[in-house]
């Protein structure tokens, strides 16, 4: 069989190899996907601040949330993704119990984010919030927030059961550091995205 300058194989070139541009499918599926996502969170918050700059009132944060309560959600939050981190970089070293111990604290940091945010859902509603009105005032705004806020839950959801397959394939040893890594980048992600929400819809 013909081969090329490399040495690769027209097949394998025809094929895309298996690492198309030094990176593995696995890790160019992940990443496109997390673009594709990232896209389609843009496109929602960039509709929020259009919706916010047009309308000529727009509710006081300042009377709807506790900024305390937000920023410890937060905090949780980003704290999970440096235990995510440190989970990866102890699977990249062989140290799969320590991965697993990191994955699960994880884990407890997503289901402690969406423990506080099923409460904060859970106040607003009793105040009447809904996704047709708004007892604050712009109607758009409540259903802004849960449609922004819910969709994001689902990806933190997401995040915790894919975590929770990482822990116990990590406590078995039948996962690869790549594995971890996927895992962690979906997770890195999630948290990132809610940095923009959080200071789009409780700080500014």
């Amino acid at each position: 069989m013909s081969r090329t300058s490399e040495g690769l194989s027209v097949e394998s070139v025809w094929r895309g190899g298996v690492s198309p541009f030094a990176v593995s499918w696995r890790k160019l599926m992940m990443w496109l996907f997390i673009i594709t996502d990232g896209l389609l969170f843009a496109g929602l918050l960039a509709g929020y601040g259009f919706v916010r700059l047009a309308s000529p009132q727009w509710p006081n944060r300042a009377e709807i949330f506790h900024l305390d309560f937000i920023a410890l959600m937060t905090f949780i939050l980003i704290t999970s993704s440096a235990t995510m981190a440190t989970a990866v970089g102890a699977a990249r070293q062989g140290r799969m119990q320590t991965a697993f111990r990191f994955v699960l604290l994880t884990i407890l940091g997503g289901l402690g984010f969406l423990s506080c945010q099923a409460y904060e859902w859970s106040k607003l509603i009793s105040e009447g919030a809904r996704l047709s009105s708004n007892p604050w005032g712009v109607p758009l705004f409540s259903a802004a927030f849960f449609i922004i806020t819910g969709f994001h839950g689902s990806h933190v959801l997401t995040g915790v059961i894919i975590l929770s397959v990482v822990a116990g394939r990590a406590l078995r040893q039948r996962i690869t550091p790549e594995g971890v890594e996927l895992a962690g980048l979906y997770w890195h992600f999630v948290d990132l995205v809610w940095v923009f929400i959080f200071t789009l819809f409780y700080l500014i």
